[in-house]
């Protein structure tokens, strides 16, 4: 192998001169033109590497049998993706330099480009788990992936990459979901002949202690209210509060049935008995997607203010609804289920006591 220098090992030449534009050239454009260029760039190959981490955390979730020291793995992928977007949405920072004028000036160059025909951004959101039915509409009557096509329709490298990624299954949700219904819940896995039976006892200990715990919250708000009105309302949402943990724990067939109430009820598991060791990395993997997917979220908040702030409530460059569509995409929930176990946690000295804790001991030999 050849001695190379830090500037051809990371091919700078070539880097730094892909910021012309249009017009394959820097020196015909301004300061401001080459900020947006640059900073967009920068957002795509930060995209590259959220994918490459999320892919290789998808791939491990994708084996028969994981074991708990590989989830380390999948850990340190996650938290890599999750770094990557909490710097990126600093990046809209610099993006806010650019004054709305002197914006104006270049704009007309981007007519039809978007950024909406980011397909490294598609592919995030379908490696993730995204699906089609829950998508935002950009205020276009061509679908998403035809506002991937080229100039003239033809197929385009973006889009070429998003079939691509569709094709790719199973999303990182499906392979989470896979392995949560795997999950052993208080020493049994789904394929018992009693995993019914112990699944219910499980879950039926749960909603008791919840209810439980709901109903001493609800007396102590109840006493403190400033009429009986409030303390009929009061009263009347905590009484629906427990009937949609209930709800939720008994999910219809479009839902997903049993398989869907197995993998809610290994999410509440993980996070009631997170102490437990080996549900130590398991704890870390659920908190891993939720913190993944709340900078997602901010990422996209972050950016419709940025846009907001820039052109205000213009249409979009590619003829989308603009800061009403990025607000849209701003409310996408991915690990929907993840998000709602959080609302159903109870105080650690109410949980109820496991039937086999010493199942997630560590063991030796």
């Amino acid at each position: 192998m050849r001695p190379v220098s830090y500037w051809d090992y990371l091919r700078l030449e070539e880097l730094l001169a892909l910021q012309g534009g249009v017009e394959r050239d820097e020196k015909a454009l301004s300061n401001d033109e080459v900020l947006f260029v640059t900073v967009h760039q920068i957002y795509e190959l930060w995209f590259k590497l959220i994918l490459r981490e999320m892919r290789a955390a998808r791939n491990l979730f994708m084996a028969d049998s994981v074991a708990e020291q590989e989830l380390s793995g999948a850990v340190r992928s996650l938290e890599r993706a999750a770094t990557i977007f909490r710097v990126a949405i600093a990046h809209w920072d610099v993006m806010e330099t650019l004054p709305p004028r002197e914006f104006l000036a270049f704009r007309d160059k981007l007519l039809p480009a978007s950024g909406f025909q980011s397909a490294q951004l598609r592919q995030v959101e379908i490696l993730l788990g995204l699906d089609d039915s829950e998508r935002a509409h950009a205020g276009l009557e061509e679908g998403w992936k035809k506002a991937l096509r080229g100039a003239d329709a033809a197929k385009s490298p973006a889009l070429a990459r998003v079939e691509t990624e569709l094709a790719d299954r199973p999303t990182l949700r499906e392979a989470i979901d896979e392995w949560l219904y795997r999950t052993p819940i208080d020493g049994c896995d789904p394929h018992r002949q009693d995993a019914g039976e112990r699944l219910a006892e499980f879950l039926a200990a749960f909603l008791a202690a919840h209810a439980q715990e709901t109903d001493a919250t609800a007396e102590r708000a109840v006493s403190i209210a400033r009429s009986p009105a409030d303390a009929q309302a009061i009263r009347a949402r905590y009484e629906a509060e427990k009937v949609s943990v209930e709800a939720f724990f008994a999910p219809s067939e479009a839902e997903g049935g049993a398989r869907r109430a197995r993998i809610r009820a290994a999410m509440l598991f993980i996070e009631t008995y997170r102490e437990l060791p080996l549900l130590a990395w398991p704890r870390e993997v659920l908190d891993g997607l939720v913190g993944l997917e709340e900078l997602f979220v901010i990422f996209r908040q972050r950016h419709a203010r940025m846009v907001e702030r820039v052109i205000g409530r213009r249409t979009g460059t590619g003829g989308s609804s603009g800061v009403d569509y990025l607000d849209a995409t701003a409310k996408y929930r991915i690990f929907r289920d993840l998000w709602a176990i959080r609302t159903l946690q109870i105080r650690r000295a109410a949980a109820p006591a496991l039937r086999h804790p010493e199942f997630y001991d560590f063991r030796s030999g």
